[in-house]
């Protein structure tokens, strides 16, 4: 019976060790082309082709600043925070309005728009770009900051309301009622209970959208031509073109565009997985 339990223990242990070692080599190799970006940020246009180290021994950190100021990147970088800000807050407000309406109100054909609601999901965003285009042209929109923010904030509601009606759908009913009898309508219900309950579904709606906004590119290369209105990643494209050769401040303005969402991804990671499973745990 020992020399079995023994067995078995290290059975289980070589399983393991080759688990974690399998998981610590993808994530090297996922992490290894990151890495290699900011180091080559740090170089010379000479040094970036001959220095192959993971650390160069001087490091030109002015290539940061060049990219910012030069490359345009600090107008790209608030255009893209200002995009994000105001895509992201709409969602929230609209999403959690109308999943608590699909969740707890009775309308003439309820089922029948969420169901719609749900199939635009399926559709593929690039696929309505055409339709978009000559809509956004025939209301003057195109070139404009409110016609970059319009498609997003209706291409992330979709998702969000059919996350929170999930959530809401099991909160329990007793709470709103207790709501009720002390005076609160039906807007103050959504506000002081739905919604502090539904923290853990609003950070996942939140972490996603942000993603999906900061990272937006096909979008903004459709509408966005003025320089001044355009994204990090559309302005990273064009600082492309005029920096082709010049690697190392390539390499800075990509790693001024990917930093800010590996940052706010490592954060706020633990609540992606929390967010989605809370729906499940409220209604045991």
């Amino acid at each position: 019976m020992m020399s079995e339990s023994l067995f078995y223990r290290l059975q289980r242990f070589v399983k393991l060790s080759l688990s974690y070692l399998v998981l610590t080599a993808v994530a090297l190799s996922c992490l290894f082309p990151l890495w290699w970006m900011f180091v080559s940020a740090l170089k010379t246009k000479i040094s970036v082709f001959k220095d192959m180290s993971l650390w160069p021994a001087q490091q030109h950190w002015e290539n940061f600043y060049y990219a910012w100021t030069k490359g345009g990147f600090g107008q790209y970088f608030l255009n893209s925070l200002f995009y994000t800000v105001v895509v992201v807050t709409a969602i929230v407000l609209f999403s959690s309005l109308a999943a608590y309406a699909f969740s707890r109100l009775e309308f003439p054909f309820k089922n029948f728009f969420y169901i719609l609601l749900i199939a635009s999901m399926m559709i593929p965003i690039p696929g309505a770009f055409i339709a978009l285009f000559v809509l956004l042209k025939m209301l003057g929109l195109v070139n404009t900051r409110i016609g970059y923010i319009l498609p997003q904030i209706n291409m992330g509601l979709p998702f969000a309301i059919f996350l929170l009606k999930t959530f809401f759908d099991k909160l329990p009913r007793d709470l709103e009622d207790a709501a009720r009898i002390d005076g609160c309508s039906r807007l103050g219900i959504w506000l002081h209970v739905a919604l502090p309950l539904a923290r853990p579904a609003l950070a996942v709606v939140i972490i996603f959208n942000t993603l999906m906004v900061w990272n937006e590119y096909l979008l903004a290369m459709l509408i966005l031509q003025d320089k001044a209105k355009m994204p990090l990643p559309r302005g990273l494209m064009v600082f492309q073109g005029v920096h082709l050769v010049d690697y190392p401040l390539l390499m800075a303005g990509m790693t001024i565009t990917v930093v800010p969402v590996i940052i706010v991804y490592l954060l706020m990671q633990r609540h992606i997985i929390k967010g989605i499973t809370a729906g499940a745990l409220t209604g045991q």
